[in-house]
């Protein structure tokens, strides 16, 4: 039996982010006249510019309500453009929002719909009117637009956990790191776990350093109980901190769990190694792991000389 799936796709990992998409149309006719009479507003139905570009406004706010599986989303702008090439009337629409996931389909639906009432109002004096190509010109936002990591990262993972260390508790955050950077195409050279103390996490981190490691992730020890010391380890350590890295994840975090604003994660740069610090749990580890990759990786190449 076939597994159908019953439920729309869960965004709620994903980030608000701006997203563009521009769509395309062409509605084809078959005289100059009728050319004319759209120029000069001389249609019976009335200027097919300003009606279309309504109908299409109309269309892309419309979108989830048509199409099951399509998210709603805010919509914070359409524009639509005509530019006409002989016989052909070119429609561009394009749509924005800040949310978490794209706008490709309301904007071609939006263009669709554009072209449909033009067909709509031309056809009373243009039986010969026909809709060519509706296409997607082009889209940006999301992790789509992000690269992945540089080659030959070499990277690293460090569980601080005394309860962990001493083979009273089973790592689970630590794991899941690995697994996540594997989505990156990145395996992790060296795993390591070590108890709550300062200077086996410093020794850890500094090894790894001098091995050229270019990202260290540790998991544990950024909350607030007497033996959570991963912050006073790596802050006396980096060279150059980075406060937004772990002000994002609290702020992802925060949307998610109250409790996320507990968290004392730290992050910055040993020399041209970056080191991020997250919190013990799996849930967490996830959270911080969706909210700042594959973003981070843009780092490296600003190190290298790139711009932004």
């Amino acid at each position: 039996m076939t597994n159908l799936r019953d439920k729309m796709v869960d965004i709620t990992h994903k980030r608000n982010t701006l997203r563009i998409a521009t769509a395309e149309a062409t509605v084809l006719v078959s005289s100059q006249d009728t050319v004319q009479a759209i120029q000069n507003r001389a249609v019976p139905k009335g200027d097919v510019f300003e009606m279309a570009k309504a109908a299409g406004f109309l269309a892309v706010k419309k979108t989830p309500d048509l199409l099951p599986d399509c998210h709603p989303i805010p919509v914070e702008y359409t524009g639509v453009q005509y530019r006409i090439e002989g016989l052909k009337i070119i429609i561009e629409l394009t749509v924005k929002t800040i949310y978490k996931t794209g706008v490709e389909v309301e904007a071609m639906h939006g263009a669709s719909v554009v072209a449909l009432t033009m067909y709509d109002m031309l056809k009373p004096i243009d039986k010969g009117v026909e809709i060519h190509q509706i296409r997607l010109l082009k889209k940006t936002g999301g992790k789509s637009d992000r690269k992945g990591p540089p080659e030959h990262l070499r990277t690293a993972v460090i569980v601080c956990s005394d309860r962990v260390s001493a083979g009273e508790a089973e790592d689970r955050s630590g794991a899941l790191i690995v697994e996540k950077l594997g989505e990156y195409g990145l395996s992790v050279g060296d795993f390591s776990v070590v108890p709550d103390v300062i200077e086996r996490i410093q020794e850890n981190i500094k090894r790894l350093h001098q091995e050229a490691y270019g990202l260290i992730i540790l998991t544990g020890g950024t909350g607030v109980s007497s033996r959570d010391v991963t912050p006073e380890a790596v802050l006396t350590l980096i060279d150059r901190e980075i406060p937004g890295i772990a002000e994002e994840a609290r702020r992802y975090g925060q949307e998610r769990m109250p409790l996320a604003m507990l968290s004392r994660s730290v992050a910055g740069l040993m020399g041209h190694t970056l080191i991020l610090t997250m919190p013990g749990s799996k849930g967490a580890v996830t959270e911080y792991m969706d909210a700042l990759f594959p973003h981070v990786f843009h780092l490296y190449g600003v190190m290298q000389g790139q711009g932004h």
